[in-house]
């Protein structure tokens, strides 16, 4: 067994009758009677040691019953039968799973958009991914009119009332050289040190591709990782406009307005561009067949690209969109889009092979009101 690394940082999960996190909770942030967790004192030892004796230790490689210390927050041993001094808290896990916490790569809480904000703040949403076994998030900061520092403390305060470990990736949704200044303060000063730039979105955050190579470049020099949505926004305005113009304005004009080779062909010029700059590219919520055989390919070349799909991706199809009520239909609203059966397979086939590297779920639900039914719909676009 390839035990976790002694002095390891704390993301573990017990799998009791509840799930129960043992990362470390403040009291003022105590999660009674939130997704069925409850406050266990035990897991806030006052020597800062405890034992997780007796558990199915799992991780990638293999699993095996063994015990787990915990040192000042810190793995420091994992190994059968470890004996320790009477200072340390003891949790029996006999008969229990002890795995690592899971780590969204992509989250947006507390998030305003289009006059609405997304239905979980800091709080709720945290307490609902601890509940799942997952242990750590990273959250994207949306810049205050375009301002990255401006966006940065707006969700410092957002974060507060945080109850699990979070990082965060910053959006960016224009460039200009005071942009580029507040990148370098980002990186050297508050710890980000990966940057979103959207080729969608025409008129509001898409930039084109002179500034997607200036971005590039400023990531290289930075040492930060840079992220792209890619789909190509120029042909998605022209297909929004084909889809008003023929009467198409449900949610499958949605998927219609977008089509799987507009994402296709955002991802090669989007890998393209970061071979020239010779940076590593990650590419967000990868939907489609075309998108992940041109990060495939980029792989096979040696160029480092980072694919990410999201689970709606991997199990669902577009049949949803079509649905005659819009009240389902606009459930399965998401950019790039859910798409026709098949894709689904494939996407699975790419992360289970590696070319597809870390997964997320989506968590961007809003809240909005369909007026002419008078109903209170969650539509769930996730993910800008």
């Amino acid at each position: 067994m390839a035990p976790f690394p002694p002095s390891t940082p704390l993301h573990l999960f017990l799998f009791f009758s509840i799930s129960i996190s043992i990362l470390p909770i403040s009291e003022s942030q105590q999660l009674q009677g939130v997704c069925g967790l409850e406050w266990d004192p035990a897991l806030c030892s006052t020597s800062g040691k405890i034992l997780i004796k007796g558990g199915t230790v799992v991780n990638a490689h293999n699993k095996e019953v063994a015990d787990v210390y915990i040192q000042d927050g810190v793995i420091a041993s994992v190994r059968p039968n470890i004996i320790v001094s009477d200072d340390v808290t003891i949790l029996d896990a006999t008969g229990k799973y002890v795995m690592p916490g899971g780590i969204d790569p992509h989250t947006h809480l507390a998030m305003e958009f289009m006059g609405t904000e997304t239905i979980d703040d800091f709080f709720s949403g945290q307490a609902a991914a601890l509940a799942g076994g997952t242990t750590m998030h990273i959250d994207f900061v949306i810049p205050v009119n375009g301002n990255l520092s401006a966006g940065f403390d707006l969700y410092m305060n957002k974060a507060k009332n945080s109850v699990m470990d979070y990082g965060f990736h910053m959006a960016v949704t224009k460039w200009d050289e005071t942009v580029s200044e507040d990148m370098q303060v980002l990186v050297n000063e508050k710890g980000i040190n990966s940057f979103k730039f959207f080729m969608a979105y025409k008129g509001s955050f898409m930039i084109n591709d002179e500034l997607l190579l200036q971005a590039l470049e400023r990531c290289k020099n930075l040492g930060a990782l840079p992220m792209v949505h890619a789909e190509n926004g120029d042909a998605v305005a022209e297909g929004q406009r084909k889809m008003i113009e023929l009467g198409i304005t449900g949610p499958k004009g949605h998927a219609l307005s977008r089509p799987p080779l507009f994402e296709g062909e955002a991802t090669a010029r989007a890998i393209r561009l970061a071979r020239f700059v010779n940076t590593p590219l990650y590419v967000v919520h990868v939907m489609s067949i075309d998108a992940t055989e041109e990060i495939a390919r980029a792989k096979m070349s040696g160029q480092k690209v980072i694919g990410e799909p999201v689970v709606s991706g991997l199990v669902l199809n577009d049949s949803w969109l079509w649905n005659p009520d819009f009240a389902i239909a606009a459930q399965y609203v998401m950019s790039p889009p859910i798409r026709k059966s098949g894709h689904d397979k494939s996407l699975q086939a790419a992360l289970s092979s590696g070319i597809l590297q870390v997964s997320l779920l989506p968590d961007q639900t809003y809240v909005g009101l369909y007026n002419s039914r008078s109903l209170r719909l969650v539509l769930i676009f996730t993910h800008l």
